[in-house]
Formats: C-alpha cells, structure tokens, sequence
C-alpha cells in the first residue's frame, strides 16, 4: 500500500487518513520516496523539504490520535512554487539574484494550507520571476516534462505541473499572470485553475505584474482542486486587492449536470496557429458536453486578437516598476563594485553605489527577465507612455467588455488552453515570438481579471492535450460544475506518464 500511496488524490488520501487505514506519516514517506526517484529526471523541485514533512505529518497522526476531526487537505503532501514565501525556506523565485533568500514570514495561501493540517514536501522550480513559459528560464536548471523527459512542461509554473503529474507531491500551487497555471496544466496533463482576480490573497507572492498575479491550485482532478480552493480563498486584510466577498464551499459545485448550460465557442481562440489535433479534441470535448444537455454555437471576440500585445506591454511595465526593488541594498545578491565577487560588505562612493547596482542586476537577472524590465522601462518613459502603456490600458478595456458581453448570453466560454501540445526543450530558445505564443489562449482571461481552468481532454503524439473553460468574475462554481461534468465521462485525468 504504502508504494501506491503517492499516486492517490487528496479525496483518496483523506478517506485512508479518515478511517485510519494508514498514518499521514506512511504517506509523507511514499511521496518522499517516489521524490528521490523520479525527481533527478524530472527535475521540478529547487527545494525538498522532507524533514518540514515529516514533521507536520507527525503533528496531524497526533490530532488522529486524539480523536480529533480533521479536514480534507490534512496530512497531503503539497508543493509550492518557489515564488511564494514561506518561512525559513528558500525563496529563489529561481533567480540568483535571491538564491540564498528566506523569508521571515509565510505568504497567505501557505499560511492557509498549514492551517488546513497540508505538509510541505519542497519549492518547485519556475521561469525565473515567473517570466516565461517553458521552464527554461530558471536561472537554476530546465524542468522536464514527465509524459516525455525531452519536452517542456510549459511555465511559468512548470515545476509544479511536472511534481503533479510525475505524483511527486499531490498537489501544488502555481501563480497565474498570463496562463502559468492553465498552460503547464495542459502540457502535464493535470489539472489548473486561475481563480477571479482577488479570490486569493497575493500577499507574500513575489509580484511580477500587479494587476495580473493570481494563485491558483494544480491537482490531479477536478475534485481536488475545489477542495485547494476552498482552503485558499478568502478575504485577507494584508492584501489591498483581495476581494471581500464570501467564499461558497466549491465541493458543492462537483455535480455531474450540464443540462440547460450555455456554452459560448469563440472563433478567435482556433486560430493563432492553433494545432488542428488540439482543434479536433476540444471540438470534441464541446461535442461530448452537448450530448450531456448543455447548447453551444460559436461565438466572436474581436479584441481577443489584440490580447497577446496588450499583455506584452503591461506586463513588461509593471515588472519593471516590481523588480526595481533587487538592486543589492536589502537582501539577496549584492556584487561588489568592479569586481564578480559576492559580499554583504560593499561601503564606497555614489559611483561605486551605482557599480554595485550594474553589477548586481546584471549578474542576477537572466536574460528575459532583462529584456522585460527593459521593455517595461520603455513603454513606461516619458514620450511612449501614451503611445504604448495608455494605449494597451484602453484595448485593455475593450477586451473586458467583449467579454462581458460575451457572458451575458453564456455561462461558460470554451477553448483551447494552448495552441499546440508541449514542444521540445530548446527548440523554440531561438523564437521568442514562437515562445509567447504558447500563452495566447490563456492571456485573456488574466487581462479581464477572470476565473479560468484546463483539464485534460486528449493527446498528441503522447502529449496531454488541455481544454479550457472560462467563466464570468467569481463564478468559479460554474467553471468546477462543467469541468467536473467533462472529467466524470472522460478517463484522460486517469492516464498517467510512464516514468
């Protein structure tokens, strides 16, 4: 039993915790194990944390022990991206430019997990800053794809997908600013969800772009991730965007029932060079929701066009403003001034001030975080705010309406979650256009602020194939009620990656 233990969903390991068929121990261990196994491979975390595991596992045996109740995500085995602080623990945002940093506090959505009896198995690598969409840019190591080891697993939230999937934790949390949720999701053949903007507490994610950042869970089926969401979401006064509103309990919406469900299909989102196989499966996966008494016909979102531009000048911009605050003064990497030396002690003049920042920033950051701050510095300097910045607010806009619109005739709005099924390691490294264009089917959602979620929904080439559904502000529970419809009468979500 205990082999077979890291294979299992959280509703499984609750009812073998429940009924005291095995301690939360034997099940830190399985995943602990199945961790030295598969990870030299698969390479998804930066951090493990097996002695913090254990520890939390003997604090929930203990409460079993006692008689006490406990709750559904108490004892599971939980990974975080390593762009979320927790206490202690390495925060790297897979940077050198934070590679020795540890946080003195724990952000909200860990507080929530270990609150909810979670246990810690490590920090899962990522695009460094959470800038990318392949897993490539960590300024650490590549994350290879569990389904095929010389493929990406997509990104930012690359390592996260990868540890689901490979069944190396049972599940993860990954931020979503432009799809790093939804796109790796699709790529590892796992569930992903990006909850309305301010659902989730961003305080303690280290911000990439403000107006855009959203956690989210990545599971291992639907079920799952409406019992993550139900311990993360809430209002948290240390975060000025989080929403005040109440918090329904998701599990609720895990209804197999899409009868009178209007399903808006939007033309837009197959072209961009979308694969005709990825076509042909979500076409299908519309098809199968039909016969279960939902009505669809396509639709249209003309700014959708515009959604990958936009997201590329806003982004950049709030970027540039957010990483302003790495320059070697306050913790993290600090270069020396003339020379490629590492110290906390640099003291000197203002020009050697201003050679430690140089040095500093140029030896820390990679390469796309780089071009990014220097896109953002652009679009933001006097002359071209208006033309770039002020510009891409309005579209902006535009897109937010069309979608408005668009839910006002449907509940749900159905798409790919990525153009093509996950490609090779190195071989878009060259196209960064190529690069970006994995998010284009995911970057509306983040722009609108609304709630969006991938699950598996075929394969190519034995690469998962994602499926995604979208639904207005704050109605995740029709999203988990549709996609947990498609889920029960599929058995993709079942299939798992021969390591």
């Amino acid at each position: 039993m205990s082999d077979r233990l890291c294979n299992l969903t959280i509703h499984e390991i609750h009812e073998l915790l429940r009924k005291k068929q095995v301690s939360a121990r034997e099940i830190a261990e399985s995943f602990i194990r199945r961790i030295e196994e598969v990870d030299p491979r698969v390479r998804a975390f930066i951090t493990t944390t097996p002695d913090y595991a254990l520890k939390q596992a003997e604090a929930v045996d203990q409460a079993i022990s006692r008689g006490e109740a406990i709750g559904p995500l108490a004892g599971v085995p939980a990974a975080i991206k390593d762009n979320m602080c927790t206490r202690g623990i390495f925060t790297t945002c897979a940077s050198k430019i934070l590679y020795n940093y540890k946080p003195i506090y724990d952000a909200t959505v860990v507080e929530r997990l270990y609150m909810a009896g979670a246990t810690l198995v490590g920090k899962t690598n990522l695009d460094e800053f959470a800038m990318g969409s392949s897993t490539e840019n960590s300024g650490f190591f590549v994350t290879r794809n569990p389904w095929n080891l010389d493929t990406v697993p997509g990104g930012s939230s690359g390592g996260s997908a990868a540890a689901v999937a490979a069944d190396e934790c049972a599940f993860a949390l990954g931020s979503d600013t432009g799809g790093s949720i939804r796109q790796p999701a699709s790529f590892c053949g796992v569930v992903g969800m990006k909850p309305t903007y301010g659902r989730v507490s961003r305080y303690g994610l280290v911000a990439f772009a403000s107006s855009l950042d959203q956690i989210g869970p990545i599971t291992k089926d639907v079920t799952d991730c409406a019992i993550v969401l139900n311990a993360i979401c809430g209002k948290d006064r240390r975060d000025s965007t989080s929403l005040d509103v109440p918090v329904p309990d998701f599990t609720q919406s895990l209804r197999a029932d899409v009868k009178g469900l209007k399903i808006g299909v939007p033309k837009e989102f197959f072209g961009f060079g979308t694969d005709p196989d990825v076509q042909a499966a979500v076409r299908k996966a519309v098809d199968l929701l039909t016969e279960l008494g939902a009505h669809a016909e396509e639709t249209s979102m003309p700014s959708v066009e515009y959604g990958l531009a936009v997201y590329y000048i806003i982004a950049p911009a709030e970027c540039s403003s957010n990483l302003a605050r790495y320059d070697g003064v306050r913790y993290g990497l600090r270069v020396a001034p003339d020379s490629g030396t590492v110290t906390r002690q640099t003291r000197g003049s203002k020009s050697s001030i201003v050679s430690m920042f140089e040095r500093t920033r140029e030896q820390g950051f990679g390469a796309e975080v780089k071009q990014r701050i220097m896109i953002g510095t652009y679009a933001l300097s006097a002359g071209y705010y208006d033309a770039y910045y002020l510009k891409a607010q309005k579209v902006r806009t535009l897109l937010r309406r069309d979608f408005d619109k668009a839910f006002e005739k449907y509940d749900i709005l159905v798409t790919p979650t990525s153009p093509t099924v996950a490609f090779g390691i190195g071989e878009r490294a060259d196209d960064p256009y190529a690069m970006k264009l994995a998010d284009i089917c995911t970057i509306p959602a983040n722009l609108a602020g609304i709630p969006g979620i991938s699950v598996p929904c075929g394969f190519k080439n034995g690469l998962p194939i994602g499926l995604q559904i979208m639904a207005k502000a704050l109605d995740e529970e029709t999203l988990i009620r549709a996609a947990f419809t498609y889920e029960q009468h599929t058995e993709y979500h079942r299939k798992k990656p021969q390591l």
